[in-house]
């Protein structure tokens, strides 16, 4: 597969913006490589009447939809912020309610399936924030204030059973297989 491909499908599933120099520790690219990359796929989409575009700011991009669906986009993720939550939505929320701050890879290993479509439906819904660690080099998710406040509770170990099911043995057994090293 090609450097623009991988950066396009990276591009396509980040939550966030992401800088080249992540582009190139993920893609093993070169800078100068991952650039050209970059500066192919703005040309593929914003040279062209696309419904996707390549945006850049304060040395970071993302792709994001053209400016002039932005009515019959505004509609849909209104829709979509207002309905209801599926059942897959309603697991991960509680698995972040219950052990958040919690890591992707930590929640698909709880779940047993990728997150990464259901994540990027709570975020929108409000339910759900991502907040890097800098110290990890990771990014934690967590429940939002919104959460909280519709869930009228004034802090989440209100929820119910919270301690007996935010440690849960069986819980902290799976992840401990997802926190131990590789070994490569």
């Amino acid at each position: 597969m090609s450097l623009k491909n991988k950066i396009e499908s990276l591009l396509f599933v980040a939550t966030k913006p992401l800088a080249p120099k992540k582009l190139v520790e993920l893609t093993g690219g070169t800078e100068e490589d991952v650039q050209n990359a970059l500066a192919e796929i703005r040309g593929q989409y914003n040279a062209q009447a696309q419904g996707i575009q390549l945006v850049s700011h304060n040395g970071k991009v993302q792709l994001m939809t053209n400016p002039e669906n932005r009515k019959i986009v505004e509609a849909y993720l209104k829709e979509e912020q207002f309905s209801e939550l599926t059942k897959p939505g309603l697991e991960t929320l509680t698995i972040i309610a219950y052990r958040g701050p919690i890591t992707k890879p930590e929640l698909e290993q709880i779940r047993g399936v990728n997150c990464s479509l259901i994540l990027r439906n709570l975020m929108i819904k409000g339910l759900v924030e991502a907040q890097d660690d800098q110290e990890k080099m990771q990014t934690n998710y967590a429940v939002t204030f919104d959460f909280i406040r519709y869930l009228g509770l004034r802090e989440i170990s209100e929820l119910p059973e919270y301690e007996k099911l935010s440690r849960h043995e069986n819980i902290e057994k799976i992840l401990a297989l997802t926190n131990q090293p590789s070994e490569e």
